[in-house]
């Protein structure tokens, strides 16, 4: 299992890129705790907090897809630090003036969240030129999932620290300065410098015109909106049992079975059309969820936690090579970006959702909303078979190639045929 990995990390660039692109999503990554820290400090109410990091998030949801099309069209360098710089200037903006004069504050993280460089959309552009072969880019991508789960853990870990050796200012300047460190790793990075999109059709819609795309984004709404809502739903469940170390425990286990989950998928050579996969580990997922509406001892609850998040990695790893198969040439960058838009407005919708069911009924509606989400997320791919099983392309790895990153495809494919 390991050695796989080993495999990828040991190609050329392979780890550089991996790192920075981390790196480089920090200040996205840590946004919320590190506003709402900043804010409670400078004496700001929950409620000023909670809505500064939304203008964030829905100017981040904004601006990946449109920075994500810049970067098909200009090339990574010219899009990722610009953006990277002036996203951290809005933090910095923040950091300084703080929240006295509440237009300033707003426009401060409309810009950071509008500017949120696509990283994680350029990272997936970037692995088959990188890798070339079908079944490491398929390793790639589960190992970018499990990268991202440790990225989530590590981050607000980091930005707690930093705000006991200093200030909560200090965390939001160091967070980005190191983020925009991690941009400026990648796009001087021979794979970032030399990489081109392939030829694109001209198109308004750009990467959303692709119906198979469409279906994997509704699905993943859902997806996002069940994991926001474990969110709140954690959290009640803490109060519950009158201890705050309960929701910790809790969002670890989500962690740790979510590391475990994508790290066995990615350790195998999967065969067979991935879509069909995809509907598979989405039930897995939903399955997975209903049995926390159970809410039992904090014990038991940490265990089906943890059993809960072990099919969340797959789940998108598997979706970074279904996108790849159904983006329209030329946009790779912006689907994959757009699928980060879908996944991160479901889970503030599902963290709105939650909050009311808690009031309502309790612990226990709070997360019947993440299983309603993961059911709603496995019917919205059953409902859209037919148009997920035919690709608008069936692309090949071309091994050595810079330039085309639309070729990844699983083992097990080749032009014109499907296992």
């Amino acid at each position: 299992m390991a050695a796989g990995y080993l495999d990828i990390l040991r190609a050329r660039h392979a780890a550089r890129l991996l790192t920075g692109t981390l790196v480089g999503r920090l200040p996205n990554g840590t946004a919320n705790i590190a506003i709402v820290l900043f804010v409670r400090a400078e004496g700001g109410s929950y409620t000023l907090a909670g809505a500064l990091a939304a203008v964030y998030g829905l100017a981040t949801a904004v601006g990946q897809p449109l920075l994500g099309r810049a970067v098909d069209l200009y090339g990574q360098p010219r899009v990722q630090l610009p953006a990277a710089v002036v996203s951290a200037l809005g933090m910095a903006v923040l950091a300084v003036a703080g929240c006295g004069f509440l237009p300033l504050a707003y426009a401060a993280v409309a810009v950071a969240g509008l500017f949120t460089p696509p990283l994680e959309g350029g990272l997936r552009a970037l692995w088959p030129s990188v890798l070339g072969g079908e079944d490491r880019v398929h390793r790639a991508y589960a190992m970018d999932a499990v990268a991202q789960e440790v990225m989530f853990t590590a981050g607000p870990l980091l930005v707690t620290l930093l705000v006991a050796l200093w200030s909560p200012a200090a965390a939001l300047l160091v967070i980005n300065a190191i983020g925009v460190l991690g941009a400026l790793s990648v796009v001087l990075s021979e794979p970032s410098r030399t990489w081109r999109s392939a030829p694109r059709e001209a198109h308004w819609l750009g990467a959303l015109r692709s119906p198979g795309l469409l279906a994997l984004l509704g699905s993943f709404f859902f997806v996002g909106l069940a994991l926001g809502s474990i969110t709140v739903a954690g959290m009640a469940y803490a109060d519950d049992h009158g201890r705050e170390s309960v929701y910790g425990w809790l969002m670890a286990a989500f962690g740790l079975g979510a590391l475990i989950g994508g790290t066995v998928y990615g350790a195998r050579q999967w065969t067979g059309a991935p879509e069909r996969r995809l509907r598979v580990i989405v039930g897995l997922l939903a399955l997975g969820y209903l049995p926390l509406m159970l809410t039992p001892g904090p014990v038991a609850m940490t265990v089906l936690a943890a059993v809960s998040g072990v099919f969340l990695a797959p789940a998108v790893a598997c979706s970074f090579i279904v996108v790849d198969r159904h983006a329209p040439r030329g946009t790779v960058t912006e689907a994959f970006s757009w699928l980060v838009t879908t996944f991160g407005v479901g889970a503030a919708v599902g963290t709105a959702v939650a909050g009311p069911a808690v009031e309502l009924g309790g612990t226990a509606w709070s997360f019947a909303v993440a299983g309603a989400g993961g059911v709603a997320a496995l019917l919205v791919l059953l409902a859209t078979g037919p148009v997920l099983s035919a690709p608008a392309r069936t692309a090949v790895a071309v091994r050595g190639s810079e330039n085309d990153r639309n070729g990844a495809v699983e083992p097990g494919f080749s032009s014109g045929h499907q296992a």
